[in-house]
């Protein structure tokens, strides 16, 4: 989280705080943050997460610095049947880099996330040509552009890939080093085919944040302070007289993008499967979600604002007690809510408790976000000159 802590997130604290963790705060000297105030990544570091790990109930059994490698079931691998289900899974983690312990555990419930695993420039989801060799120069993620990263992109040109909350993010920090370092070249690229699927809900979003990002990234595009190429899509990223080339398409007419001094990549990212190879798991093979929430989930078939809430049931994987949470239980689908996360880690903590009255009530309120699609192409809410029933219900 500190590797973004100097981003604000659109959801404001009283969406990032779970319940069961307020109630452990509540009972020390801690100060809850205004819940309508948007946090940074450092501000939910040091207002909530660091607080939080110091409660007696919690702080002894916190283990820092601290990796899992791998996990399975005790003495058996993932192909023995017999007895699976009532036997400990062993959990082996690297300390401190060189200590290695092993711990038993009755349930896991993987909350790893996707952001230690971005995804490569490449069109087809792989590297593009190039792109391993010339890793120098692109930044996966969120840099700070307006501190510690600044120098790296002051009056350089500075190019984008991605279409998300993340890339918006990053040009609007751009947008803003340009204002000061004028010769600041700002370049945007993006599968997508319309200008309008990026802009989102705007004012029809019920988190103001979140579509305030939609109206600033419109009006700095109208402003013609960024270069956009959509849909593009990179084959190749070539090294020339010190900058980089970009290769690739532009629709079926093959593209070259030159004078590109530095990339920031923000194509999202993927879940980390590697150290639970001896664990059946349930996964779609498409988005690479938790089985049961695909259907939900996918944005080929649709991406209205909510997805309906999802606890025990909808997590469960063929190892029995073995459940993945959080963003990583949406594989590649964009969009995830913190309050989402708490819901099902919730609903799973009560089947693990035997109520599982409890974890079947799960109940969450999550704001729309004022735009939907209902296929690849156009959004649902705008004419299209032949209105379907399943579309117009989409718009609700």
């Amino acid at each position: 989280m500190l590797s973004w802590g100097h981003v604000r997130v659109f959801s404001p604290w009283r969406y990032n705080i779970d319940q069961a963790a307020r109630t452990l705060l509540e009972a020390t000297d801690w100060q809850s943050p205004a819940d309508e105030a948007l946090p940074t990544g450092r501000e939910l570091y040091e207002q909530y997460l660091l607080p939080l790990s110091r409660v007696p109930e919690i702080n002894p059994f916190v283990h820092l610095d601290s990796r899992v490698i791998a996990i399975g079931r005790k003495s058996q691998d993932k192909m023995k049947t017999a007895g699976r289900s009532s036997l400990p899974f062993v959990v082996r983690v690297r300390h401190h880099q060189t200590e290695f312990r092993q711990y038993e555990a009755k349930a896991i419930i993987d909350a790893s996330g996707t952001w230690a695993s971005p995804n490569p420039i490449g069109s087809g989801g792989t590297f593009a040509v190039g792109e391993l060799e010339n890793g120098a120069r692109i930044h996966y993620g969120i840099p700070d552009v307006l501190g510690k990263d600044s120098a790296r992109y002051q009056n350089k040109s500075a190019l984008v890939a991605g279409s998300g909350h993340s890339a918006i993010h990053t040009i609007l920090d751009l947008g803003r080093v340009k204002e000061t370092y004028p010769q600041t070249r700002i370049h945007w690229i993006m599968r997508k085919k319309r200008m309008e699927e990026v802009y989102g809900g705007q004012e029809n979003d019920a988190l103001p944040g979140r579509g305030a990002l939609g109206i600033r990234i419109e009006a700095l595009v109208k402003q013609g302070q960024v270069d956009i190429y959509t849909p593009f899509l990179v084959d190749e990223i070539r090294k020339t007289n010190d900058q980089l080339t970009l290769i690739g398409f532009q629709y079926d007419e093959k593209r070259a993008l030159p004078g590109i001094d530095e990339i920031i990549s923000n194509t999202g990212s993927r879940p980390d499967f590697s150290f639970l190879r001896e664990v059946r798991l349930g996964i779609d093979p498409a988005l690479e979600s938790t089985y049961a929430l695909a259907e939900l989930i996918d944005p080929n078939v649709h991406s209205c604002g909510t997805v309906r809430p999802n606890g025990e049931l909808e997590l469960r994987h063929p190892d029995k007690d073995f459940y993945i949470v959080g963003s990583k239980s949406y594989g590649r689908a964009p969009t995830f809510l913190m309050a989402t996360g708490y819901e099902q880690v919730r609903s799973i903590a009560a089947a693990l408790a035997g109520d599982w009255e409890a974890a079947r009530r799960v109940e969450l309120e999550l704001p729309e976000t004022g735009v939907c699609n209902v296929d690849a192409g156009a959004g649902c809410c705008a004419p299209t000159g032949k209105e379907e029933p399943a579309q117009m219900a989409c718009c609700g």
